[in-house]
């Protein structure tokens, strides 16, 4: 199995980023994992809220497959205890899963066609964080989840 992180805009903070390249070189022990930035929409000042949203899922469905496995973060979708993400990740690869992608919107959530291709939502919390500090909690997670499933030491319960 394969798991891609699609997000929109590239991280600006440099403290960010050293924290989510580090827990994707962590990651490439357990897993095929990228991270794809798609670029700002360019002009957004111009559009509207929609016709934003619907450029940035022109965008992400490009990288979309019909076989691929679609997770929204999103502040509605279902919430995971650590064990429970990685139990959801274990039963994705057992299910012969071959590519779990998750999504990462815009500033005004999702177009309509995203929300119907999604297979399902997940949340990090019921707070609204940045977008960017979203991709360093996911990878943080990802990363938690798998040495959870290889025994490692890193999560205590």
């Amino acid at each position: 199995m394969k798991i891609s992180l699609i997000c929109i805009g590239k991280t600006d903070d440099s403290y960010l980023i050293e924290g989510i390249e580090s827990f994707q070189k962590r990651l490439k022990f357990y897993i095929n994992f990228k991270m794809i930035v798609i670029p700002d929409i360019k002009n957004s000042k111009n559009l509207s809220k929609e016709q934003q949203k619907t450029k940035e899922a022109e965008q992400i469905l490009k990288h979309i497959s019909n076989g691929d496995y679609v997770m929204l973060l999103d502040e509605r979708g279902k919430e995971y205890r650590s064990v429970e993400f990685a139990n959801f990740l274990s039963k994705k690869m057992l299910s012969s899963t071959q590519h779990l992608i998750f999504v990462i919107g815009g500033p005004y959530g999702f177009d309509a066609s995203i929300e119907t291709r999604s297979d399902a939502k997940l949340s990090l919390s019921k707070m609204t964080f940045s977008h960017q500090m979203v991709r360093l909690f996911f990878s943080e997670q990802l990363y938690r989840a798998f040495s959870i499933l290889k025994g490692e030491p890193y999560h205590h319960e």
